[in-house]
């Protein structure tokens, strides 16, 4: 019944939304015309596969089966009492298998490379949950794993480095402008471009069409597990949901199926040491639009439109750009951005620990802090969702230095 359900919804959705690539101005495809005849095919094909009742089961039985879904929605009593506001629930994607949101999409996009004949799948990482979510489902389809991670990145998350190691990837380190995030996508796409018979498993809502789109659909299943579980636990929906963002996956994923509901919903980038210090890797703050990575939208750039360098104490979220749906619903005044510092992420990091017992990602971190600063702007019968996106185990030696 539940695969079920799953199926109905997935082909509700899709057939609701329509058009998932009316961005406004934002997002688009500029490239060069070979990569473009690529993504081309990779959309004709994504679009045929969701709409193939077989590919959709497949996908929904790897998710029930092998990744470990639905996900709890967890009502955290302790971290709510510590807050003294409206109830805390956390969608916890920290226990899918390979403890993060990533593996929902990576295990999408294979079996799509997968109908599409293709052997060798590439990708990039930052904090290296996507890296291991793509090499976990690399080995299990026997696919060529090639990952693309910055030479900073490498440094901060040792330990999904090794894991992607034992899972058989080719982690390539990249030493281009400042080794990390941005770098690993650059990099990527050079690969591509210049190689045949290569899949580009890209792990965020960004980059050119039908990338974003693709993300999204294969992260949506948060926010419609998320729906239904907080309707049956509360009797009705939340009064606001968080999460986080670096480019934009496991935030779209939550948001998507609340888009059309009367909750509110707030995206949190990485503030760094501050906003002010420049040091910071919030491309909402200053308002410029520009292209990167094949798509139109908000980039960190100083005056002369050059892009900037991300920071983050977090690796997944020191990428200087967003989707392009996240730009969009800024646009529109639908979703509230704001930033959480260092400071509050590792203070938010440690409260989780000590109230629930759970060890959160410091991705995640910055919406718990977030949820602990707005808890108390609701009543305490109120209730809110944070997307507790993944574990944070690759992150002990950064809160330990």
């Amino acid at each position: 019944m539940e695969a079920d359900w799953h199926w109905i919804n997935f082909k509700i959705n899709f057939k609701k939304e329509g058009n998932f690539m009316n961005y406004g101005e934002f997002g688009g495809q500029y490239v060069p015309q070979e990569l473009k005849n690529k993504l081309d095919e990779i959309k004709e094909e994504f679009y045929k596969a969701i709409e193939d009742e077989e590919f959709i089961k497949e996908y929904l039985k790897y998710l029930k089966q092998y990744v470990g879904r639905p996900t709890p929605l967890y009502f955290a009593e302790n971290l709510t009492k510590y807050a003294d506001g409206a109830k805390i629930y956390l969608k916890r994607e920290d226990l899918n298998h390979t403890g993060a949101h990533k593996i929902n999409n990576a295990l999408g996009q294979v079996l799509l490379a997968k109908r599409m004949n293709k052997k060798h799948i590439i990708a990039e990482t930052g904090a290296g949950q996507h890296g291991v979510a793509t090499a976990t489902v690399c080995t299990l389809f026997n696919m060529k794993c090639t990952i693309f991670m910055g030479k900073e990145d490498i440094k901060r998350q040792r330990v999904n480095v090794e894991k992607m190691k034992l899972l058989g990837a080719n982690v390539k380190e990249v030493v281009r402008g400042e080794g990390t995030l941005k770098d690993a996508v650059d990099e990527a796409f050079d690969y591509l471009l210049q190689n045949e018979d290569v899949f580009y498993l890209i792990g965020s809502a960004v980059g050119p069409e039908p990338y974003p789109e693709m993300v999204k659909y294969f992260q949506k299943i948060i926010g419609e597990e998320a729906k239904k579980q907080i309707i049956e636990q509360e009797g009705n929906l939340p009064k606001a949901i968080i999460a986080c963002i670096g480019g934009g996956s496991n935030s779209i994923g939550l948001f998507t199926d609340f888009i059309n509901e009367e909750v509110e919903i707030y995206g949190i980038e990485g503030a760094g040491k501050g906003i002010c210090t420049g040091e910071h890797a919030s491309a909402m703050s200053n308002n410029k639009v520009g292209i990167m990575h094949g798509m139109k939208t908000y980039i960190m750039q100083d005056d002369e439109g050059n892009i900037k360098d991300a920071y983050s104490i977090s690796a997944g979220l020191d990428y200087p750009g967003i989707g392009p749906e996240h730009a969009y619903l800024k646009s529109i005044n639908r979703v509230v951005y704001d930033s959480i510092t260092d400071e509050e992420a590792i203070d938010a990091f440690k409260v989780l620990i000590r109230e629930e017992g759970i060890i959160p990602a410091l991705e995640s971190s910055h919406a718990i802090a977030y949820a602990l600063k707005i808890a108390k702007k609701y009543k305490k019968d109120d209730c809110i969702i944070v997307n507790l996106s993944g574990r944070g185990d690759k992150d002990i030696d950064t809160i330990l230095l």
